[in-house]
């Protein structure tokens, strides 16, 4: 074969793998996702394997599992400053990872503290959409709710952890159950509701 031949096979090649690259991409609007991505804020000794139950029962209700994303705090303290930085990175980065303007964080006990701080501290009014806090410690940072962002705080009287006073926040939809333990609020089907309904309100 001649050498002009195989020069013009060649860069033809390459033209091919090229557009086919460029082709499969994901772009911002193929990276959408069709529901508010999730953001899952653990509380005090906690880790991003803590909302395993609650992201199983929303991937059964319609969320995708790019649509669902755990952080492991820094601090297990739940020092605010520490966390609040490490959950305005993240959000960030779901939000250009999903091509979505906004956020929903779901908080468990001191991750309801942290998140406000976010919120109210760290440019999260402008990213976070809806907030649900499941046995929430929020007044350690706010006795209301943010404005402009759909709150809901899950509290139980059965909660010997995080007293329930600490979680009800003026302007927020305060939801009271019963029988369900701090921990227990992470794996219950009656919480599981509560919670996909304020994701959907």
């Amino acid at each position: 074969m001649k050498k002009s031949k195989i020069l013009t096979l060649f860069f033809i090649s390459l033209a091919m793998v090229f557009t086919l690259s460029v082709y499969l991409q994901p772009s911002k609007v193929q990276a959408a996702t069709a529901n508010t991505p999730v953001v899952f804020v653990h509380g005090l000794t906690g880790s991003d394997s803590n909302f395993y139950f609650i992201e199983r029962y929303l991937q059964g209700q319609g969320w995708s599992n790019d649509e669902l994303y755990s952080i492991d705090l820094p601090s297990k303290q739940g020092h605010q400053e520490l966390n609040s930085i490490a959950i305005q990175g993240f959000v960030d980065d779901v939000l250009e990872e999903t091509g979505s303007d906004k956020v929903n964080i779901v908080a468990h006990s001191m991750g309801g503290a942290n998140s406000l701080y976010y919120i109210l501290n760290k440019g999260g009014s402008a990213k976070v959409d809806k907030l649900v806090t499941l046995g929430g410690a929020n007044r350690l940072t706010t006795s209301a709710a943010p404005a402009g962002i759909d709150t809901t705080s899950i509290y139980s009287t059965s909660d010997y952890i995080v007293n329930p006073s600490l979680s009800i926040l003026s302007g927020a939809d305060n939801i009271r159950i019963y029988g369900v333990s701090h921990i227990g609020l992470l794996n219950s089907y009656q919480v599981n509701g509560h919670i996909k309904a304020a994701l959907q309100n």
